[in-house]
């Protein structure tokens, strides 16, 4: 495996599988998603974050993760979000051990486990009961920058109703959600050159300011030591 960190569209609708290399580092930021993940032995699920997780000396091995869409990880692995909330969690934690090291060891033995561990999460999204509807509208509008109450009204909740629809889907309220997505296409249209006090404007912040906030809080650090 490689050195580095490298990522791709799934063949799982809406995912992306990645891999770090041995050493690789750097800030993992919320996006409001969970990954299922694999290291030589284990399989683990990585909960959705609320802040910049930066990997520790224990976790600086090979990896590979299967980062579902926002919403579509309750489904595939049967837990709330807002139990694994900014926790990295073993799969025999949450599954039937014997299962869990079958899969383990079929990973393990496979010539590249980060497509074994593809098709793991295919054959769980098989299995899986359907995801809901209603749960990938509220995502796919509050990634567009549409605000949480006429997020709600549009899918036809109360503000309190979807509150609690977001916190076993995502983990975190919708205006958590909001914020967290919001930064991603800040990130986004900067690192595609984009100006920041533009980007601010054009995502939806006061001015550069608010934006700086927001990155602070969420990322622990300076919008241009991202960038």
């Amino acid at each position: 495996m490689s050195t580095h960190y490298a990522e791709r569209p799934s063949r799982l609708s809406g995912a992306v599988l990645w891999t770090k290399g041995t050493g690789a580092g750097g800030l993992v930021l919320p996006d409001g998603c969970m990954d299922l993940l694999w290291t030589e032995g284990r399989l683990l699920v990585a909960g959705p974050d609320t802040r910049a997780f930066r990997p520790g000396p224990g976790l600086r091995e090979s990896w590979a993760g299967v980062r579902f869409r926002p919403g579509a990880g309750p489904a595939l692995l049967g837990v709330p979000a807002h139990e694994l909330r900014d926790r990295r969690v073993e799969l025999a934690d949450l599954w039937p051990g014997g299962e869990v090291r079958r899969m383990t060891e079929r990973v393990d033995a496979a010539p590249d486990p980060a497509v074994a561990l593809e098709g793991l999460a295919l054959h769980l999204a098989a299995a899986a009961r359907p995801e809901d509807p209603l749960v990938r509208a509220v995502a796919a509008a509050l990634a567009a920058g549409r605000g949480v109450a006429a997020t709600a009204e549009a899918v036809g909740l109360g503000a309190r109703q979807l509150h609690r629809r977001s916190l076993v889907a995502f983990g975190y309220g919708s205006k958590t959600l909001a914020r967290i997505l919001r930064l991603q296409r800040a990130l986004g249209l900067a690192r595609s050159g984009v100006p920041l006090a533009e980007t601010a404007a054009r995502t939806g912040y006061a001015d550069q300011a608010h934006l700086a906030c927001d990155v602070r809080e969420l990322a622990g650090t300076r919008a241009t030591a991202l960038l």
